[in-house]
């Protein structure tokens, strides 16, 4: 495991130059719910080939984690996974009597004594790192420096060949996509971030549209929480 370690200590270097002054970050700091919402869903959306996870499903346990966060990071998991045409899941054995509905993720999953940290890759080109190791709700970083994507790339492939694999059953199929046309640069508005007042002059509307739009956003979801109406868009395979 030589190689896995030399990887995480590449990984852990990145994220200390992002914490320090007067370097250049191998990545962007992401904090703040609906930011870091936004970066997910970005990952989820633009997952095409490949996608590879470090993931502890009881790491949140005990902490004071919005539900519809977790709903949200759950659904964009869920978007990318059916988007990659290869997914490889790492997770600890602590976390396998939770594992039972994990398991129903399209894919691959091997079992760690132990997982250096959370982590996601999408088609070896931007990872998504917890500032802290542990949780992404605390802020991520998101990676695009080369070195240090194919660093946790080779990590990644270290601790899959050490693990055990576990046997996932097939997924129930996603809902219908049927997002009605004139919904869907608002949902796009919605998850990347930005103030209602930014939105509506992105898109060239008033406030008072923009808001109307969004309400009939809602509506489609059946949701008035727009961290569930993001979580309820990515299972429907609207992201």
């Amino acid at each position: 495991m030589a190689e896995s370690a030399g990887s995480v200590m590449l990984a852990r270097s990145a994220m200390n130059r992002a914490a320090t002054e007067g370097q250049r970050p191998a990545g962007r700091p992401v904090r703040g719910a609906r930011r870091i919402s936004a970066a997910l869903a970005g990952l989820a959306a633009s997952t095409r080939h490949e996608l590879l996870t470090f993931d502890d499903p009881v790491a949140s346990e005990g902490f004071a984690i919005p539900e519809p966060f977790l709903e949200l990071a759950g659904a964009c998991m869920r978007a990318a996974v059916e988007r990659a045409e290869e997914v490889r899941r790492i997770v600890p054995r602590h976390a396998l009597p939770r594992l039972e509905d994990g398991l129903r993720f399209p894919g691959r999953a091997r079992l760690a004594e132990a997982i250096p940290f959370k982590m996601i890759v999408v088609d070896r080109t931007v990872a998504a790192v917890p500032l802290d190791l542990e949780l992404l709700y605390n802020g991520l970083l998101l990676i695009r420096d080369p070195v240090v994507v194919q660093a946790l790339v080779r990590a990644h492939h270290a601790f899959w060949a050490a693990g055990e694999e576990l046997t996932c059953p097939a997924p129930s199929p996603p809902p219908p996509c049927d997002l009605p046309p004139q919904l869907r640069p608002v949902l796009d508005a919605l998850l990347s971030g930005v103030t209602d007042e930014t939105a509506a002059a992105r898109l060239g509307m008033s406030a008072r549209t923009y808001s109307r739009r969004v309400g009939e956003l809602m509506a489609a979801l059946g949701t008035t929480s727009r961290f569930r109406a993001g979580a309820e868009a990515a299972r429907r395979g609207w992201v």
